[in-house]
């Protein structure tokens, strides 16, 4: 079952880069680029897995997946002239606030 969630991780992220140049404009709002997040790449990554037990191994695999598209889609964070990565916390703020799902 881990490898068939290696696969859908990997299937998403070619997915993801599939449709770089969309989340890489600077002309699309951060709220299209989370529609198209939440229709095309999280659909494949998460298909069938509803149906499955999932061990708290592979729950923190989808997760981390995820961190790692939000985090590309929002960007860093400039505090005192340093960049620095947005937290988890942070995220999860944003995506209350935008309209995801």
């Amino acid at each position: 079952m881990e490898e068939e969630i290696k696969e859908r991780i990997a299937l998403g992220t070619k997915a993801y880069y599939a449709n770089l140049k969309f989340f890489k404009s600077r002309l699309v709002t951060k709220c299209a680029k989370l529609k198209l997040y939440s229709t095309i790449i999280r659909p494949i990554v998460t298909y069938d897995s509803e149906t499955l037990v999932l061990k708290e191994t592979v729950i923190q695999k989808l997760l981390v997946f995820e961190r790692k598209i939000l985090r590309r889609i929002f960007g860093s964070t400039k505090e005192n002239q340093i960049w620095r990565v947005k937290t988890n916390e942070e995220l999860d703020k944003l995506i209350k606030h935008k309209k995801y799902n």
